[in-house]
């Protein structure tokens, strides 16, 4: 089978902020069409980690390889902003501008552009919109009026709005009801499809872990500790696996498309 492209790349990273070490010697491979989940306790530098591969955030060693780029690289900069423009990030609050309506949060990364006119960016935002199920009669509307499971969707519209090809995804179905995650869960798959994402996403809900997980990274005693399918962590023996998953270990199968596609795709050395 041949081995799927490596959209990102982390090797013999680690983090430490004066005398507290964040990451020791992480290894990390993301796979081109997976969603792969980051999963750890508080304070196990889950956050830092996904800033790092943003590059928000530098690491003290090591390096981050994104689309071939590492940010570590002198010449990186001059390739920066067109790999920002090839991901979407979905924060986890939806981190919506509420000075802004719906339609110009999700026009925001279009007009930034600077490459096209306002009748196009009127078509590609109402389509981003429709994406979503989010209608045009809510276009106009202020973050402030809108539901929880709006905020997500719209953020979620901006974040494809420039269609990329890399998808972050931080705490997706936090606050939303069991109705609502469930609706958001089947929104994420049917555009993973669609658009051939690749998706890095955090998250502590087990129900949006194993809906949406083709592997799961686990971080833990400042190292990840094992990444695998959902079958293969629960097996694993460690403390934080053993509580985390607690009350589904033994109930749930690994997904085919998992078994099939990952399983046997080695990590980076």
């Amino acid at each position: 089978m041949t081995q799927p492209e490596c959209i990102i790349e982390i090797e013999a990273l680690s983090t430490q902020f004066g005398d507290q070490v964040v990451h020791r010697d992480i290894n990390l491979c993301v796979y081109h069409g997976e969603i792969l989940t980051l999963i750890g306790g508080s304070g196990s530098g889950k956050t830092t980690l996904l800033r790092q591969m943003l590059g928000l955030e530098e690491p003290t060693k090591g390096s981050v390889r994104i689309f071939g780029g590492a940010y570590d690289d002198a010449t990186f900069n001059l390739k920066k902003k067109n790999i920002h423009n090839r991901s979407g990030v979905l924060f986890q609050q939806g981190a919506l501008f509420s000075a802004l309506t719906v339609f110009d949060n999700v026009a925001l990364p279009l007009r930034e552009l600077h490459m096209l006119s306002e009748s196009m960016i009127r078509n590609l935002v109402m389509m981003k919109l429709d994406m979503v199920a989010i209608g045009p009669e809510h276009a106009d509307k202020m973050p402030a009026t809108l539901s929880g499971g709006m905020i997500k969707r719209v953020a979620l519209a901006r974040a494809l709005a420039l269609d990329p090809e890399l998808l972050f995804l931080d705490e997706p179905t936090a606050g939303l009801d069991p109705e609502l995650s469930e609706s958001f869960i089947e929104l994420v798959l049917t555009l993973r499809s669609e658009m051939d994402l690749t998706i890095v996403m955090v998250t502590h809900d087990l129900d949006t872990l194993v809906a949406l997980s083709d592997r799961i990274a686990v971080l833990a005693d400042k190292q990840i500790v094992i990444t695998g399918t959902l079958g293969e962590v629960c097996q694993f023996q460690h403390s934080f696996i053993t509580s985390f998953f607690k009350n589904i270990r033994h109930k749930f199968e690994p997904k085919n498309y998992s078994e099939q596609t990952w399983k046997t795709a080695p990590m980076p050395s």
